[in-house]
């Protein structure tokens, strides 16, 4: 009855069945070279090498396409079928891909009135770029942008993502201002209504699935919690017979909870809270209440301070350890990072054989002394187990030991800083090189004045849960950058070659200007896994992304577009669309007035970690007792005593 698992078995069997073969022909899947058709003398080399031959049958395919199915490398099936095993155990993952399904008809009919959009123009474009005298701007426009039906398409849905605005109406515009109108209209209807409209679209169906979903989750999990609570009830019934009280012993609830596989911490929590309502029978609701602990992120309490006796000691540990002293040295990071940018600022226009670092290293070595007194002033007052209890602590902590090498380093080989001082550059770092690494991390080291601002303490701490509860998003991104990847090593290995080694392809200095060629975007291939992702993040950005359309449909036919023109709708369409629900989602959730109220509180529940599952537990309903228990009278193993 499970469809996840049913084809869990048929992706084993068919991977099993492609390794078998795989196997049999000993990993040499490829195809032999093909021969071209057409006649012609003989190719004089009786070995020719591997790109080569991909190359010239990539050029072979332009007059003769069913070439260019024979030089694809081996393709193996079982490489597409691995990220099933990803999304197959994740839950949130599976949440997240019904949410796209469900999502899919209303995207549909924007999809299609994109595609009517763009057709509509395109049949506009072509007819009023004719270009009667050549040379004029009607006719450069023609000639560049609207040749025939597929480049107009094309040329119009690069322009649908700004990637060629405003080269695209330069040459009409240039010939009379009035033809931007049409540029103008296109955009206007195309980028700002209607993929907004798709992003809407998509931010709706998530947000309205997701809370389907979890409330469905909500469900299950308080009918499970109230089945446990009748199971354990009925033991504290027929353990005492005469007893009138319903409810559930604490020692039976710890009894089973020790048997439970559960985080250490958690367990404690739980058990602390029990512990709390002494002897008592728990009723329905506070027993419910337990399973709240599970939503919470146990905040561990700090080490305890070391004690000491002398009056001057306590007063120095009381100093040390206030909020205050962090401030200072907050300023004080402030202050190297300003002393940085004004250096930064001065020596932009000097060569660094000219620059006279005397001052800078002073102030180098003053703040990194002072970040080292810091360090050991803490773990005076705060103990080292109760430093190390803190992040920034840590952070703190190791990027000051980093910088102290550094120094260290650089005062051994330089010697100390002196008026004029410029030595020669020893082993691979410069002194140049080497203080701008130290002031790299003296720049993060000012991180640590984010928390103190408390506007920019609620955006990062709501940037640092969307990375926390990005789990399923990123999860779902990775398949579709590894199947997409592996589509395009297929489809597109060895296509591109940069000139001199063995290409096709003409030189840069000849290619037309914007050209992939005159831009030199060799490294933008697909001969290996990761250029394929680095190629794909390039085109994901849209950014000059009709370079590549242009330069794979030249190099390997004009069925290339399908390929880039799906990436562009499953990568910056609809999962940028998901992200940015994502994002909308918890910064509401952050910046809700309600939940500003209670943090302002004091409410420890609002201080804990939530998971992406409590983002909607705002707008969630309880289920009514009521319902739970219908619910369990129909349960097949379950027998209600009353």
């Amino acid at each position: 009855m499970n469809l996840w698992l049913l084809a869990y078995l048929a992706v084993l069997v068919v991977s099993l069945m492609d390794w078998i073969v795989s196997l049999s022909l000993v990993c040499q899947e490829a195809l032999d070279e093909p021969q071209d058709p057409r006649p012609g003398p003989p190719c004089p080399s009786a070995q020719p090498h591997p790109r080569w031959s991909l190359a010239v049958g990539a050029v072979r395919a332009h007059r003769h396409p069913t070439l260019l199915f024979m030089n694809l490398p081996p393709l193996r099936i079982r490489r597409l079928l691995r990220p099933f095993f990803l999304m197959q155990n994740s839950s949130m993952m599976k949440k997240t891909l019904k949410c796209i399904r469900s999502s899919l008809p209303e995207m549909a009919s924007v999809l299609l009135l994109l595609g009517v959009h763009l057709c509509v123009f395109t049949m506009f474009g072509m007819l009023l770029f004719t270009g009667k005298e050549q040379g004029d701007g009607q006719d450069r426009e023609r000639l560049m942008y609207f040749r025939n039906l597929p480049e107009a398409l094309t040329s119009l849905l690069v322009l649908l993502t700004t990637a060629n605005n405003p080269d695209v109406m330069t040459p009409a515009y240039s010939k009379n201002r009035a033809y931007a109108i049409f540029f103008i209209v296109f955009t206007l209807i195309g980028s700002l209504f209607l993929m907004n409209l798709l992003t809407a679209i998509i931010y709706n169906q998530f947000r309205g699935y997701l809370m389907k979903s979890f409330q469905t989750s909500l469900f299950r999990r308080r009918l499970g919690a109230r089945a446990a609570y009748e199971v354990l009830s009925s033991m504290t019934a027929e353990g005492e017979a005469h007893r009138q009280e319903v409810g559930v012993r604490p020692q039976d609830f710890l009894q089973v909870l020790q048997k439970v596989q559960l985080d250490s911490s958690h367990k404690q929590a739980i058990v602390e809270k029990v512990h709390s309502y002494g002897g008592d029978l728990l009723p329905a609701d506070e027993f419910q209440k337990l399973f709240n602990e599970f939503d919470k992120r146990v905040i561990k309490e700090p080490p305890p301070r070391p004690e000491y006796l002398s009056p001057f000691l306590k007063s120095a540990q009381f100093v040390f350890s206030h909020r205050y002293f962090d401030y200072l040295g907050n300023l004080i990071a402030l202050g190297n990072l300003l002393s940085i940018s004004v250096f930064l600022v001065v020596d932009a226009d000097v060569l660094p054989e000219d620059r006279d670092d005397f001052i800078l290293g002073i102030l180098n070595c003053v703040f990194i002394l002072y970040y080292l007194l810091e360090l050991l002033l803490k773990v005076f007052a705060l103990g080292l187990p109760g430093y190390l209890a803190y992040s920034r602590n840590v952070f703190d902590g190791l990027l000051t030991a980093v910088l102290l090498v550094l120094e260290i380093s650089t005062l051994a080989v330089y010697r100390f800083p002196h008026p004029g001082w410029k030595p020669e550059m020893l082993g691979l770092l410069s002194l140049w090189d080497m203080a701008r690494l130290v002031n790299m991390l003296v720049v993060f080291r000012f991180l640590r004045t984010i928390p103190s601002v408390k506007l920019m303490a609620v955006v990062a701490s709501t940037v640092l849960d969307l990375i926390r509860n990005m789990r399923a998003f990123g999860g779902i991104l990775v398949v579709v950058y590894y199947v997409f990847a592996i589509m395009g090593i297929n489809l597109f290995r060895g296509v591109i070659m940069a000139p001199g080694n063995g290409s096709l392809a003409p030189h840069n200095s000849s290619a037309p200007c914007g050209s992939f060629e005159q831009l030199e975007y060799w490294a933008n291939n697909f001969d290996d896994f990761a250029a394929a992702l680095i190629t794909l993040w390039n085109v994901m950005v849209v950014n000059n992304w009709q370079v590549f359309l242009d330069a794979y449909r030249r190099y390997s036919g004009p069925w290339s577009k399908i390929y880039f023109v799906l990436w562009w709708l499953v990568s910056s369409v609809i999962s940028v669309s998901l992200f940015l629900a994502l994002i909308l989602e918890n910064f509401l959730h952050k910046w809700d007035r309600r939940s500003h109220l209670q943090s302002l509180a004091g409410d420890p529940d609002t201080t804990c970690q939530r998971s992406v599952e409590l983002l909607f537990r705002d707008v969630l309903e309880e289920p009514a007792e009521e319902e739970l228990m219908e619910k369990l009278s129909h349960h097949p193993h379950l027998q209600l005593c009353r």
